[in-house]
């Protein structure tokens, strides 16, 4: 009865006016009314609105057999996170870094390895490949997603043979979810502005469709260190996408179009007569991108009872870039299409099968310093996946893929995951899998044209790898709150790689097939726990250590930091008004390509680089109807002090904005304002 009491009287000062209008609505139950009704509440006593605030963990875990992680919208707001490659700040498996000086071309790093051995999937559907990848990361607008699933190791097969050491799958915002207008608008110090919108309406039961705009636009150059060369590209994009969602008794039907334009300028700048003891003309950088997609999905429900459904999902893209680094001329413009057929059920509650057929064409069509370069692949294939699960506490899946490439001919793609739930504290992950990757090496490094480098490519074959990985999972009563707790090991190891060679000749980037051997062993451990109400803290270390063959010698692979340590802190206030996050990284230090010797007798680089740490925090206080953020990056304010070699000489062969391993902005500031209409 006392409970009872309690509950009414906390029910009652929230509905007070007062507290009415400041209290954001994050989760509204419809069984609250009743709720009050059970407790007595006088006939004559009006409440004028109820709110119910539920706190959502911002990461969790997946279930079933696969590792990885689900991070929700409530986890990206934590940081500026105007993008897909600014959207793992907060997470301890993935890295973002920068690939180029110049570019701004940004990739992650998931095991120790580099992105492309990340499978990307928006929605489910492989995206982003080939010319894209350089870029991609910047694509995504981060007010546009809905959830990112992060997976390590070998994925499904249902998805493809692509994923080495991972997955991630991107969920847009649903035409379906409540009907919502968003705005979100942000700017930062180094003159970044940003403009996002969408929205959403039911046009009839079963039937709605939602647009959603995103505008960005670098103002001014910056060149903090007076190098003579941007800290960071001008870019404008505009980006624009149209969704549409059909339900009609068992049929259901996901659908879409994008576009997006993007200019990107980099190179020189004459600011303040930096340059003006400079004969040649400005080394300059323009990168013209345009980029159309569209998808469909249908699934024909059978037999709800028993999950049973067959769905036939299809995309196809067109990527074209026109770039122009320095007097090096590259045109590209690439075409893919993907389409599956699959089939599930489920046998019983305790047996799933899942088969399938898909077909991937890809087009590559390139010029680069006059010379036409065309690449062309089809793979047709299928798969049967079947998943055994015992009352969540034993789940395992097996899956087997064979495909066949136009190419490189029949290959087979075996996978195998469990989990075994020891109790409700302690949980054992493994897993075990291949994975294949056809190389387009010009197309996918075009951002290595930069450098003064003579690029060198051979003959490329498929790439392959062997993936095996274990986890445990533990949750430790800790006082009144749980300790949560992930260990994990994975193990890389590759049979071929296409590997990007700096140590061998220092007057060449050298892309050739592996000669040798090339593996990554990763060890991670991370903590979580809430010290008190509203108040979370996760801590994390991970190791690398990643080796590869570089001209018959088994080396480091340079640019690959040694370990990394993650510390981060959210506190959000009981009524959610107000909320503050920082997030402190250690960066260990790693290896540098061989150095060579200047033109003035110095050496080019050292052999190693320093770890360095770097701290972000923002605060966000949240309104009714909107939210204003305020933040810093970069805090601890250190920079990669000379990220362009030989800047004073760009079109000398020792001119290189490649070998970027640290930041390369010091510490700035950011403000921001979401607004939300239902």
């Amino acid at each position: 009865m006392n409970k009872n009491i309690l509950l009414a009287g906390m029910m009652g000062m929230l509905a007070h006016p007062s507290f009415a209008q400041k209290a954001p609505v994050q989760n509204t139950d419809s069984t609250a009314t009743s709720a009050l009704d059970s407790v007595g509440i006088m006939p004559d006593q009006t409440l004028h609105e109820v709110q119910v605030v539920s706190r959502k963990p911002g990461m969790m875990r997946m279930k079933g057999a696969m590792n990885g992680q689900i991070i929700s919208q409530d986890e990206l707001f934590k940081a500026a996170c105007c993008n897909l490659g600014e959207s793992f700040t907060t997470n301890p498996s993935v890295d973002v870094s920068y690939n180029d000086a110049a570019t701004g071309a940004k990739q992650i790093k998931l095991l120790g390895l580099s992105g492309k051995y990340v499978q990307m999937l928006t929605e489910n559907l492989p995206n982003f490949r080939g010319a894209a990848i350089p870029y991609s990361l910047g694509y995504v607008p981060g007010t546009w997603m809905k959830s990112i699933q992060v997976s390590k190791g070998n994925a499904s097969v249902k998805n493809g043979y692509e994923a080495m050491t991972g997955q991630i799958n991107v969920e847009y915002l649903k035409p379906e979810d409540d009907e919502n207008v968003h705005v979100n608008l942000y700017g930062n110090t180094m003159s970044r502005i940003e403009a996002n919108a969408d929205g959403n309406v039911h046009l009839a039961k079963g039937l709605s469709t939602e647009i959603l705009g995103h505008y960005e636009d670098n103002l001014k150059e910056h060149d903090s260190n007076k190098d003579g060369f941007m800290d960071d590209p001008q870019t404008r994009q505009f980006n624009l996408q149209n969704r549409w969602y059909g339900k009609t008794g068992n049929y259901i039907f996901h659908g879409g179009l994008s576009l997006l334009d993007e200019k990107r300028e980099s190179g020189q700048t004459n600011h303040e007569g930096v340059l003006s003891h400079q004969t040649e003309p400005l080394y300059r950088i323009d990168l013209n991108t345009h980029r159309y997609e569209g998808y469909m999905k249908h699934a024909f429900i059978l037999d709800p009872s028993h999950g049973t459904n067959i769905a036939w999902m299809s995309s196809a893209s067109m990527h074209e870039m026109d770039a122009t680094y320095g007097r090096k001329d590259y045109d590209v413009n690439e075409k893919n299409v993907y389409s599956q057929l699959m089939f599930e059920t489920n046998f019983t509650p305790e047996h799933n099968l899942a088969v399938g057929a898909s077909l991937n064409h890809d087009y590559v069509g390139q010029t680069y310093l006059g010379q036409r370069l065309n690449e062309k692949e089809n793979v047709v294939g299928g798969y049967a996946q079947y998943t055994y699960n015992l009352h969540e506490r034993l789940v395992a899946m097996a899956g087997i893929r064979v495909d066949h490439s136009s190419e490189y001919g029949t290959f087979v793609t075996p996978r195998f995951h469990v989990k075994w739930q020891v109790n409700d504290l302690w949980s054992l992950r493994a897993s075990a899998g291949k994975g294949y990757r056809t190389v387009h090496a010009l197309a996918e490094n075009n951002y290595l044209m930069a450098s003064g480098r003579q690029l060198v490519i051979d003959k490329l074959d498929q790439e392959s790898a062997w993936n095996y990985g274990l986890s445990t999972a533990l949750n430790i009563p800790l006082g009144r709150q749980t300790l949560k707790v992930n260990a994990e090991y994975y193990y890389t190891r590759f049979g071929n790689q296409v590997v990007i060679d700096y140590d061998t000749d220092p007057t060449q980037i050298h892309i050739g097939n592996l000669h040798g051997k090339s593996y990554s062993h990763t060890f991670q451990i991370d903590a979580t726990y809430d010290l008190f109400r509203g108040m979370t803290m996760t801590a994390a270390y991970r190791y690398n250590d990643v080796k590869t063959t570089y001209g018959g010698e088994l080396l480091r692979q340079p640019l690959t930091n040694r370990y990394k340590g993650l510390l981060t802190a959210s506190y959000k206030t009981p009524l959610g008004l107000w909320q503050f996050d920082a997030t402190f990284a250690l960066n260990g230090g790693g290896r540098l390509p061989k150095a060579y010797t200047l033109a003035d007798g110095t050496s080019s680089w050292k052999e190693s680089y320093p770890a360095y740490g770097q701290l972000n925090a923002q605060v966000t206080r949240t309104f009714r109807h909107f939210s204003v953020y305020v933040g810093g990056e970069n805090l601890t304010g250190y920079k990669q002090k000379n990220p362009i070699i030989d800047a004073a000489h760009p079109w000398s062969s020792t001119f290189d904005p490649t070998l970027v391993w640290g930041p390369m902005q010091g510490a700035r500031a950011y403000i921001g304002i979401r607004y939300n209409l239902k």
